[in-house]
């Protein structure tokens, strides 16, 4: 178990509602308390009509900046490949500022190939995306010491993804926050692994907090992954019309977890 505030991050997914509808929801999540509010950083619906309504991710958190005073908010997760990392590290900084220091830089390789053809980047392998985005995380944390203003705080930095060779080196490496969706039986492996890869690197992986999905999880298998190190729990809503009694039933379970 751990010290840290048990948390709930609302992943909003853009698809399939009017944007009229997005921001109100954005609204009422920050009034029922959520910690984090989450998109994604897609171009096309990831469920239901492939080609039905959907926004940018990027746009669209410039816009929660301003609704929301309190939660942090950020991407679960952008997508490494669609934009140059220095660009990526002046947007994440502006909207840190327009935010007042709220923002959390969540990122990842990329895996969405419809993105990749239909936008024209190059999909490449797993491998080389991994490689693109272990290259990327030196150049965006380079220019946040370069850019005037600089950031109001130290920007959190959460990695997604579970692959255990080359993605949680990065996380060893570069994250304030290790995202997956890890069964609760395969953490405490998956953490032993990310130690090894924090030794190798000289860092002390304790200070990483743990977020994992949610999806259909039952409270006995939340209450496991707690007890394997996650604090920061989260929880994917889709449009048209985004159903709030899922996050009203788990903030009451991270409340009585507090």
């Amino acid at each position: 178990m751990t010290s840290r505030p048990i948390r709930l991050g609302v992943q909003v997914q853009p698809q399939h509602a009017a944007y009229s509808t997005i921001r109100e929801t954005v609204g009422e999540l920050e009034q029922l308390g959520v910690d984090i509010l989450f998109n994604w950083d897609h171009f096309f619906p990831l469920s239901g009509e492939k080609d039905g309504l959907h926004f940018e991710a990027w746009t669209e958190l410039a816009s929660w900046a301003e609704l929301t005073s309190r939660v942090e908010f950020g991407t679960l997760v952008n997508c490494n490949s669609y934009r140059n990392p220095d660009l990526q590290a002046d947007m994440a900084r502006t909207l840190d500022h327009i935010s007042g220091g709220r923002f959390i830089f969540g990122t990842g390789s990329g895996w969405f190939e419809r993105d990749y053809d239909e936008y024209g980047y190059e999909f490449g392998t797993a491998g080389q995306r991994l490689d693109a985005l272990a290259a990327a995380m030196p150049r965006i944390e380079s220019r946040w010491a370069k850019l005037n203003p600089p950031p109001t705080r130290k920007i959190p930095v959460l990695i997604g993804g579970g692959g255990e060779k080359k993605t949680l080196r990065i996380v060893a490496q570069h994250a304030d926050i290790w995202h997956s969706f890890t069964a609760a039986a395969d953490l405490p492996r998956k953490l032993g692994i990310l130690a090894e890869h924090g030794a190798a690197v000289g860092r002390d992986v304790s200070e990483i907090e743990i977020s994992n999905e949610l999806r259909s999880s039952t409270t006995g298998e939340a209450e496991a992954m707690l007890e394997a190190g996650v604090t920061l729990f989260t929880l994917g809503i889709s449009g048209p019309e985004y159903d709030l009694e899922p996050v009203k039933r788990w903030l009451k379970w991270r409340d009585a977890q507090n």
